[in-house]
């Protein structure tokens, strides 16, 4: 990075920049808890001569602290997929129960956007269509980061919420579910062919803010991939063209996913390291009533203080997974 002209491929320099900070992140991670951990083996001499509660309480407040750095780490270790280190893009659809499932979508989207911010990610809208009444029917988002679709890939499936309804005068306890897509963001320079005659693409009216041109011209896209029966849509940008660009990205990025996914699944079955696990079955429920309990089918992981989770705290469950599965 330091040689002259770097900067004269931008392209080439950018990959570079990408790979150095995947490097720094384990190098600054290692020297951090080896630091730590020397900090506070000069402190036992001390702790020994002339025990202090005081100190003993916080020494062993930063071995916790140490100990949690370290698990963060030893998960990320697993994260060697050729996809792991990318960014991704999390859509969020709605299941069968009207307002009930938009309402719980939107939930969903708000905690998942308290996650990415605590991971430091850049979060982008790309789509969103609310719900008639209230809440979203659906929404993708980016998530820009090393390491996002690593993180991400553990909160793939369905997801079952049961709770007294605030919709429901009633008071009755209702079940409602949503279900969650992750797909990597790949570069450009990945060549992904598409046949024309193999898509088919709609423009619509833009339902989301954006002043009087967006909710007036047919600037959202929608673009189907006839074979797969993948359809992916985008309204951000006031620019059909923009609009149809971030459409094509995202749809090579969840074609290029399938063939990588078609490979591990060939080699997980000749080397039989991981366990299989069904993508799009029910993954965690969340329940508000009678008692208050967030539990992943999966790994058996569960919490009972909810808030917290709906709060982005969402580490613990996508360790598990990443531990069992990864």
């Amino acid at each position: 990075m330091q040689e002259n002209g770097f900067w004269q491929d931008q392209k080439k320099a950018q990959e570079i920049i990408v790979e150095a900070n995947s490097l720094k992140s384990w190098t600054v991670g290692c020297e951090d808890i080896s630091n730590r951990l020397n900090s506070l083996l000069s402190l036992c001499p001390e702790l020994q001569e002339s025990p202090d509660e005081d100190l003993l309480e916080e020494v062993s407040l930063e071995l916790f602290r140490i100990e949690n750095s370290l698990d963060e780490l030893e998960v990320k270790k697993m994260l060697s997929g050729e996809l792991d280190i990318k960014s991704c893009f999390l859509t969020i659809n709605a299941g069968a129960g009207g307002v009930e499932a938009c309402d719980w979508s939107e939930m969903l989207f708000r905690m998942y956007q308290k996650w990415a911010g605590k991971k430091g990610w850049k979060i982008e809208i790309i789509d969103i269509l609310v719900g008639e009444v209230a809440g979203i029917k659906n929404v993708t988002m980016k998530f820009d980061g090393l390491y996002a679709y690593g993180y991400a890939k553990a909160e793939k499936g369905v997801h079952r919420l049961v709770r007294i309804s605030p919709f429901d005068s009633n008071k009755r306890r209702h079940t409602s579910f949503a279900s969650i897509e992750i797909t990597p963001d790949i570069e450009d320079n990945i060549e992904v062919f598409i046949k024309p005659e193999d898509l088919r693409i709609d423009t619509f009216r833009s339902s989301g803010a954006g002043g009087q041109h967006v909710n007036t011209t047919d600037s959202g896209v929608r673009v189907t991939h006839l074979l797969e029966g993948i359809s992916v849509s985008c309204q951000s940008q006031r620019s059909q063209v923009q609009n149809k660009e971030t459409c094509m990205k995202l749809l090579r990025s969840k074609l290029y996913e399938i063939e990588v996914m078609k490979r591990e699944k060939a080699l997980q079955q000749l080397t039989g390291e991981k366990k299989e696990i069904a993508w799009g079955s029910q993954i965690r429920n969340y329940i508000f009533h009678p008692y208050t309990l967030v539990k992943d089918t999966r790994t058996k992981w569960e919490v009972g203080d909810i808030q917290r989770v709906m709060d982005g705290e969402l580490d613990p469950f996508i360790h598990a997974y990443l531990k069992e599965f990864g």
